[in-house]
């Protein structure tokens, strides 16, 4: 039974990336329509489609459903006269199904979604009336077969319900293609929860992979290494088992083989897929070693930020406005490494600040390994963070922080960002880190006493220093050394003056935010205090 989704009529009102929203008003497993009622939330777990991927996954999403949807119905009421217009099948919202993209370039791929989600038009479902359809139909839905019955049906490779609809499900293969199919989906389900973008991410996998009896960071990414290629491997076994069981049940031997190419094994651990195959095997495996090191230092900010810590698994503070956070600290729930006091972290290209990004960083690594291997495993974290000729590990790693983590965190978070880059621009005299669920009313005047206030005076202390060495340096190439520092410092000195003036301004209109409203709204309510206003509201402010 595939079936058509919620159409809101305006998703940038009603639809939210989760990590956007407050915790406390966000719910993820919904059983029923009267339990979402009850529960006083605001935002629900919503299937919307999203890109190839096999089994489990593509959850992103959150709907607007307070009250049983009383927003959106008012709103198709009102555009079209009747709520059952665009709100269709209401009585299949938070039952357990499976989904696929109703538009894709590329091929059909189905995905299990357990009891407790709304789904909209791009994200259509099917249903079934027992575990065994409902497993079989994922199993046939994810098999070789699939897209050239689709032809048959659907030339255009129309993906909407009507065509998917018509696909003719082979009987006598229920039992060994349901263990098939659920094996699969707790392997994609592992695979999906292991990274950030997703709300069952307990751990960073590095920090629970460990080989031998090392504890660096090296032999972790060995052993996590390891463990993906068993895990493709099984997958390969799955699929392929999948495939040959129903090539042979519709009588397609001659037709069809039941291999499955390594770059369609759908698991972000798998580099063929996140790739491609352009590449060779080897330039896969060194981007893949990158990127997982800078999710690492994702990880390590989400620890400094309070979002996560070492103490417990999964999203420890995603609330609003700061608010429960001390008792959460008081409660002990930053124990092996403490949450930053105020949700401020400031990267800056010197050691300006005690509790700057890069320090605090290099504490995270000394906490979550052995300290014992502290040089070693920031050597390799650095290493794979495109580090320059001559630096040192420390000064790799700053540079990381400073000029390319901001970018990396747009792309993982989808242009709605949950840290915010605060910047004083070109010159980068400050900049700093504020976590969106910490901010509060009195966050940007704090920003000015504690951080842009003090750098003012040490620039210009540094500043008379570096006037001094000068002096009394008898060294030509010395002298033009230091006279470019110089100069650079006064740049950055009058970009930071300007920058106060306007903090101190924003500052006194203590700006609250609203959540509910998204990051593409709140994020412009500080003019140009913000970097990449323009990408994220959608126009310079």
């Amino acid at each position: 039974r595939p079936k058509e989704g919620l159409n809101t009529t305006n998703n940038d009102r009603y639809l939210r990336r989760w990590w956007e929203c407050d915790l406390n008003y966000t719910k993820f497993d919904a059983l029923s329509s009267a339990e979402a009622a009850s529960s006083g939330a605001t935002w629900f777990a919503c299937q919307k489609g999203g890109s190839y991927r096999k089994w489990f996954g593509n959850n992103e999403y959150v709907v607007n459903w307070r009250g049983d949807g009383e927003e959106i119905k008012a709103t198709v009421i009102a555009r079209y006269g009747s709520a059952s217009k665009r709100v269709v099948n209401e009585h299949l919202y938070f039952k357990e199904g499976i989904t696929w993209s109703s538009i894709s370039s590329s091929a059909l791929s189905m995905r299990h979604v357990p009891s407790g989600q709304i789904f909209e038009t791009k994200g259509n479902m099917c249903f079934f009336e027992t575990e065994v359809e409902l497993f079989k139909g994922l199993a046939f839905c994810n098999t070789c077969i699939v897209n050239p019955l689709i032809k048959c049906v659907s030339p255009t490779l129309d993906f909407h319900a009507g065509p998917v609809g018509k696909l003719p499900i082979a009987a006598g293969v229920d039992e060994e293609v349901i263990s098939i199919a659920k094996n699969a989906v707790v392997i994609g389900t592992a695979d999906w929860n292991a990274y950030e973008r997703s709300w069952g991410f307990q751990y960073f996998p590095l920090l629970t992979a460990s080989f031998g009896s090392m504890q660096s960071l090296e032999s972790s990414y060995s052993a996590w290494i390891t463990q993906n290629r068993e895990t493709i491997a099984k997958l390969i076994s799955l699929e392929e088992e999948n495939n040959r069981l129903f090539i042979d049940a519709y009588g397609l031997a001659d037709e069809l083989t039941p291999e499955v190419p390594i770059e369609q094994i759908t698991l972000t651990l798998n580099p063929a897929y996140r790739y491609g195959i352009k590449n060779t095997e080897e330039e896969r495996n060194i981007r893949f070693r990158e990127n997982t090191m800078e999710e690492l230092v994702s990880s390590a900010v989400g620890c400094m930020m309070g979002r996560y810590s070492l103490d417990e698994p999964g999203l420890i503070y995603a609330n609003s406005g700061n608010e429960g956070f001390d008792l959460l600290v008081e409660q002990g729930a930053y124990k092996v490494f403490p949450a930053d006091d105020d949700g401020i972290i400031p990267l800056t290209d010197k050691e300006w600040f005690a509790d700057d990004a890069a320090n605090r960083l290099v504490e995270f690594i000394s906490v979550a390994w052995d300290r014992d291997h502290l040089e070693e495993n920031l050597s390799f974290l650095a290493a794979n963070l495109s580090p320059k000729k001559g630096e040192d590990s420390r000064d790799t790693i700053r540079r990381y922080l400073c000029d390319k983590f901001y970018k990396d965190h747009m792309q993982t978070y989808k242009k709605r960002p949950i840290y915010w880059l605060f910047s004083s621009g070109k010159q980068k005299a400050f900049q700093c880190l504020v976590y969106l669920h910490r901010y509060n009313e009195s966050t940007l005047a704090r920003m000015r006493t504690e951080y842009v206030i003090p750098l003012t005076a040490k620039l210009s202390s540094h500043i008379e220093k570096l006037e001094n060495d000068k002096g009394a340096s008898g060294s030509a190439a010395e002298i033009k050394k230091l006279e470019k520092e110089i100069k650079n410092l006064h740049k950055q000195q009058t970009e930071l003056t300007e920058f106060d003036e306007k903090l101190k301004h924003y500052a006194d209109m203590r700006i609250p935010l609203d959540l509910d409203d998204g990051v593409k709204v709140n994020y412009g309510k500080f003019g140009d205090l913000l970097s990449d206003v323009k990408a994220i509201h959608g126009k310079a402010v």
